[in-house]
């Protein structure tokens, strides 16, 4: 049997079945990683003890007819931005090589209290700043789909390693793009939640306003399922929503007939790969045949988006990166003559070059002189980029666009900041403004998959589930029900 081939879904009924043993599966999947790892580099740490450890629990808790989880038996993968008890959490970066967290994230807690097993840590831009997974300390991810090519970033690795069938599903962080952009990439689902409906308590964060964890598996289904069991209100998180918990697979199959789809123009007009417009189009086209409503919507302040963004951004990177100065925890440069020469040599050294560069901007955008001029006015758009889509989702249910206006870039090419910075052109008005959003598979362009971006309101996850699963099903049916 081809145990990596199967679902995340799939593998969970043969366990119920008895067909398979946990055991089973986190071998097959412990043997992928050994045989790919040294050309795809998706992760960081393997777990091979603990994850047949808590296989064979979970095999023991079959056998004396003990309750199992909404994830028993599944293999997942964690991005290494996440806390892990006991288990190294390096961010991708040299200053924290050999970090041991003596506590967990919420969402691992939730996902070990319904059975899953943590297969490892995976690769990432160092501290989640990056577009091609390509600087973190440990080295660069390739993409499974094209090993020329980059998986996109900063969660390249999390994305990576559900493609490469070296675990059924991940989590990853998503700050302007950092899930979506790497899905549509290496040709999988990637969610980045509500702002709020995920906790981000052991998250290291880069951006709090920004940042949310979300998830990567290779159908909507499997996706949905594992968002289910790390969403949540948790009193440890200060911005996370309380709000009942919500069963994501519930009705995922229903008709979509009547609903009414954005298509935003400002979204159009700007320039991206002729392929991947005539793939987002053809998928107008198959939501329109499935009985959806269609329409031209605007989002005016859109061309702000990225300014807005990277204003924000290296601002709150340079506020969160200060906490590692050699003093308390993480690298300490070994000499030095003063508190201040610790700092610089500590940072100088176990800072990377994008990191370095996002923190000297942030601070200047902080700064006495310029901070009315940049970041109050940041602050301002993002109120306005909020509003677009408040106003668009009085109306319609969701609204799509296309993930990335680019293909995946090639490993080692010289590759302009500037057109990186515009592969997350879609992607980041919606952290702006807080909302949902899905990246699914449309179809492929010069052998290279292609992502489209469903956008829903605030909390309103199951529409852009429900409407990704939907598109899903007609591709894998050639158009059947």
């Amino acid at each position: 049997m081809d145990i990596i081939g199967l679902s995340a879904r799939q593998m969970q009924e043969k366990l119920m079945d008895k067909e398979l043993s946990a055991r089973d599966i986190v071998e097959a999947h412990l043997e992928r990683i050994e045989g790919i790892e040294p050309e795809l580099n998706a992760f960081i740490t393997v777990t091979r003890e603990e994850a047949l450890r808590d296989a064979d629990d979970l095999d023991r808790k079959i056998r004396d007819g003990e309750r199992l989880g909404a994830l028993a038996g599944i293999p997942v993968g964690i991005k290494d931005n996440i806390i892990t008890s006991g288990i190294k959490t390096t961010c991708g970066s040299k200053m924290l090589e050999d970090f041991i967290p003596p506590y967990e994230a919420t969402v691992i807690e939730r996902i070990k209290e319904e059975d899953g097993i943590v297969l490892g840590k995976t690769n990432l831009d160092e501290f989640a700043i990056g577009s091609l997974t390509d600087t973190s300390y440990f080295g660069a991810t390739k993409n499974p789909v094209d090993l020329n090519r980059t998986p996109g970033g900063s969660s390249g690795g999390s994305a990576a390693a559900v493609q490469a069938q070296e675990v059924a599903v991940t989590l990853g962080s998503d700050t302007g793009g950092s899930i979506r952009q790497p899905a549509s990439y290496c040709g999988v689902v990637g969610i980045k939640p509500t702002y709020g409906l995920v906790s981000r308590y052991g998250l290291v964060a880069v951006a709090n306003s920004l940042d949310q964890i979300g998830v990567f598996g290779r159908d909507v289904s499997d996706s949905a399922l594992i968002l289910g069991t790390i969403a949540g209100h948790d009193r440890r998180d200060s911005t996370s929503m309380d709000m009942e918990s919500i069963d994501y697979l519930d009705d995922l199959d229903e008709d979509i007939k009547g609903m009414r789809i954005g298509l935003p123009r400002e979204y159009f007009d700007i320039d991206m790969n002729d392929g991947i417009r005539d793939r987002v189009m053809e998928a107008v086209g198959i939501f329109e045949s499935l009985g959806a409503k269609v329409d031209e919507v605007s989002l005016p302040n859109t061309k702000w988006a990225l300014a807005t963004y990277y204003v924000l951004a290296a601002s709150e990177i340079s506020s969160n990166l200060s906490r590692f100065d050699g003093v308390r925890y993480g690298y300490r440069a070994a000499e030095y003559e003063s508190l201040d020469e610790l700092y610089m040599n500590t940072r100088t050294e176990a800072f990377g070059r994008e990191v370095k560069r996002r923190i000297m901007a942030g601070t200047y955008f902080l700064s006495r002189e310029h901070a009315e001029e940049y970041y109050r006015k940041a602050l301002q758009l993002r109120t306005l980029i909020r509003d677009d889509f408040d106003r668009v989702f009085e109306e319609y249910d969701i609204i799509i666009s296309p993930t990335t206006p680019n293909l995946p870039f090639e490993r080692g090419a010289e590759n302009d900041p500037l057109i990186m910075a515009e592969s997350d052109t879609f992607t980041v008005p919606v952290n702006l403004a807080g909302n949902c959003a899905i990246s699914i598979p449309c179809g492929d362009v010069e052998g290279l998959p292609a992502g489209l971006q469903i956008i829903g309101d605030r909390f309103k996850e199951r529409r852009i589930l429900k409407a990704g699963y939907a598109f899903e099903r007609y591709l894998s049916t050639g158009g059947g029900r």
